[in-house]
């Protein structure tokens, strides 16, 4: 009897140790995958990290090439902005040294109009003259160099 509960003994220990290696190559083969699960999520995100990076990458190169256009922008229309500063600040200067030019002239005027010592035929006369000189003013090729040309004001007029 002795040998046969020793025989049992020895077969169960058998079945147990083929039962062990079953389960230890079971746990490896998991191990093994889990790993090889591990590894290609980590080569995922890997990948989506060095996309991204790209990405923002890109993003950097265009948002610096529009801060670029942009500057130019600003650049320009300042440019423009000062041009016609200048350009009003003479056309400024233009119209005041026009209104007094305006403002003697009509005080010649008021001056000839008003019965200072003239008769209506010495009126007739006068009016005669300036007509006559206004012509003759037009007509001298001398005088037409004059006409196109600009009232140019001096720079040390304008206060900024």
């Amino acid at each position: 009897m002795a040998s046969s509960s020793g025989n049992s003994s020895g077969s169960t220990r058998l079945q147990n140790s083929g039962s062990e290696e079953d389960l230890q190559v079971l746990m490896d083969q998991r191990k093994r995958k889990r790993m090889q699960s591990n590894r290609e999520s980590a080569r995922r995100s890997r990948m989506r990290k060095q996309q991204h990076l790209d990405e923002l990458m890109a993003q950097v190169t265009q948002l610096r090439k529009e801060n670029a256009q942009i500057h130019s922008n600003i650049n320009i229309t300042s440019q423009l902005y000062m041009n016609i500063e200048a350009e009003n600040s003479v056309l400024r200067a233009q119209m005041a040294e026009l209104t007094q030019r305006l403002q003697s002239l009509e005080e010649i005027g008021d001056c000839i109009n008003s019965n200072g010592g003239f008769g209506e035929a010495d009126q007739e006369e006068v009016f005669q003259i300036q007509t006559n000189a206004a012509a003759d003013c037009f007509m001298n090729p001398l005088n037409l160099l004059y006409v196109n040309q600009p009232i140019i004001a001096a720079a040390d007029i304008f206060h900024y």
